[in-house]
């Protein structure tokens, strides 16, 4: 589960530490948090008193800027803080946050050094990255730095507008045995009905897809229609949980009821085959959208 939403939502500490612990009730065991999120302390309270062995602990470390005078001691620095935060001796999975291709060779050449000493000295057991979706929606530089065997753990933006990891990042995670993460998996399109409207109608005058494949007015009714969904978003976390390049599916919301929604949606069985098959005809081609 990813713990951002819990700051932007406006959650009293105590409350988004009860939140950490529901889903811990639920039976969700991998906790994602990072830096930049102002959450690494509320796990870390919400933790306490834990087996270590419990649960499985994600963080991630902002880059420092390209001219810092020494972002290996950065990196150390960061993961010191996240150690104290998170009151753990180490962490599951330590990820370098939001690598864009822009970013790739500072990464690789000045970062991981660092990386590789911490994972050495036992204080990070996996060492991680997150693309920058947002701007390279078509994981180029997952596509680039995959081929060079650098990471253990890599977190992708895949959802069923945009499945094109499926071909481009899973052939290489899979030959290398490198761990999925999978980001953006419901966002703003996939959970308000106005905006994946304005999508779909941009995507059908783009002649994208095709207009015989799809109702303008209702896009997704037959996503409800022909499978059990009750919800799209429990359709869309249905449709990433059993895809085969995908280990973990991370979910985050700051409201009780949407996090046993969320839970629950993730332990249903997978969509339809022909529902997967028109999703398939729908979005398969496409490598630029997130969701948002």
């Amino acid at each position: 589960m990813e713990f951002t939403t819990l700051v932007e939502t406006g959650l009293k500490v105590s409350d988004a530490i009860g939140m950490v612990k529901q889903a811990l009730d639920l039976g969700v065991n991998f906790l994602d948090t990072a830096q930049n999120y102002g959450t690494e302390a509320i796990v870390g309270k919400a933790i306490a008193g834990l087996p270590r062995e419990q649960v499985v602990i994600s963080t991630k470390k902002t880059l420092p800027p390209v001219d810092h005078a020494n972002p290996e001691l950065e990196v150390i620095k960061g993961l010191e803080q996240s150690l104290k935060l998170l009151d753990t001796d180490y962490i599951d999975v330590y990820h370098l946050h939001g690598v864009e291709p822009k970013d790739y060779e500072f990464a690789k050449n000045r970062l991981m050094p660092a990386m590789r000493r911490l994972k050495e000295q036992k204080k990070i057991r996996f060492i991680g990255v997150t693309e920058g979706f947002v701007t390279d929606a078509s994981h180029g530089m997952l596509q680039e730095s995959l081929k060079e065997n650098l990471w253990d753990v890599v977190m992708v933006g895949f959802n069923l507008l945009n499945p094109s990891a499926r071909k481009t990042v899973w052939p290489l995670t899979q030959k290398q045995g490198v761990g999925v993460l999978d980001m953006f998996a419901v966002r703003r399109a996939l959970s308000r009905p106005e905006r994946l409207k304005e999508i779909c109608s941009e995507l059908l005058q783009k002649g994208a897809i095709a207009e015989n494949l799809l109702n303008g007015n209702e896009p997704m009714e037959f996503l409800l229609r022909d499978s059990d969904a009750t919800s799209l978003p429990e359709a869309a976390y249905r449709f990433c949980r059993h895809e085969r390049g995908v280990d973990v599916v991370l979910t985050g919301t700051g409201n009780p009821t949407h996090l046993k929604e969320n839970v629950s949606a993730i332990l249903k069985p997978p969509l339809p085959k022909a529902t997967l098959d028109k999703l398939e005809k729908l979005f398969g081609g496409l490598d630029y959208l997130t969701g948002n």
